[in-house]
């Protein structure tokens, strides 16, 4: 790709505004769209999604459990939705939270990140906790392809904290060390003026008090946990203080949930971003 991710995304972002739309077909929205719990099911709800978004949003975030449940036919259907979100010029993000070690996290970085791949997407999710550095050799992939990545750091489940909100030797938290990892690799984009391909996972749901600082970031933040979950503009401008315009908030059941009418579901798109604006 000619661009980097980075730059690619802010483009996006300038263009549609900031709001990611999470595709989680989970079994209850499949039963509340009145589809099959199979893999003919997953694909008319992933085509809908896509027909009601293209052209609203900026990046389009799958959770590939909820496809991988259903065996190579999920599968198959995820990399169709990929490529149909491709064609609609829609960013897509996958939420795989891949996290190994070696030749097996050099395997996973192939598979969604090398060119050729089905399952390519323009960034994904990874979890740093077998140690940010296990990440070098992803990280590297992502950036010869004009790819990204995005570290946890502060996830929205409330269990997250037992381990993201450690100590660190240094006397930080984990959290904060995942986001000055980042901020490291991001720091020749940031240093010419551009978003870095590495971005963070802060949930929208985080407690505003753990004080974390993304003032050396240098990308963006993708912010889970927006509408069902509870989280809402207010929150995420508490916890990103200045660096609010380089968060990306995802919402999945809250848009979800309004379709399986396109219009209905374009409706709540609109208002997500409105909201966000």
């Amino acid at each position: 790709m000619s661009q980097s991710y980075g730059e690619r995304l802010r483009a996006a972002v300038d263009k549609h505004g900031q709001l990611c739309v999470g595709i989680d077909p989970h079994p209850g929205i499949l039963d509340q769209w009145e589809l099959p719990r199979d893999a003919s099911g997953l694909e008319r709800c992933a085509r809908t999604m896509i027909e009601a978004i293209a052209g609203r949003v900026a990046v389009v975030k799958p959770q590939s459990a909820f496809f991988e449940a259903y065996g190579s036919a999920g599968i198959a259907v995820l990399e169709r939705l990929i490529g149909d979100a491709r064609e609609a010029g829609i960013l897509v993000l996958l939420d795989v939270k891949r996290g190994d070690i070696g030749s097996t996290m050099d395997a996973y970085a192939a598979a969604y990140l090398a060119d050729g791949s089905s399952l390519a997407a323009d960034a994904i999710t990874v979890s740093p906790y077998l140690g940010p550095g296990s990440l070098n050799g992803t990280i590297e992939l992502a950036e010869q392809t004009g790819r990204g990545v995005y570290v946890l750091s502060a996830t929205s489940n409330p269990e997250g904290v037992t381990v993201q909100q450690a100590t660190t030797p240094e006397g930080g938290s984990i959290s904060q060390a995942m986001i000055d990892f980042a901020g490291r690799c991001n720091a020749d984009a940031a240093t010419a003026g551009r978003w870095g391909s590495v971005g963070v996972v802060v949930g929208a749901t985080v407690d505003p008090g753990i004080d974390l600082d993304f003032s050396a970031l240098g990308g963006s933040i993708l912010a889970p946990g927006m509408g069902a979950q509870g989280g809402g503009p207010d929150d995420l401008r508490k916890i990103f203080g200045a660096a609010y315009p380089q968060a990306i908030p995802s919402s999945s059941r809250g848009i979800l949930r309004a379709g399986p009418s396109v219009d209905s579901i374009r409706a709540a798109v609109d208002e997500a971003q409105q909201s966000l604006a």
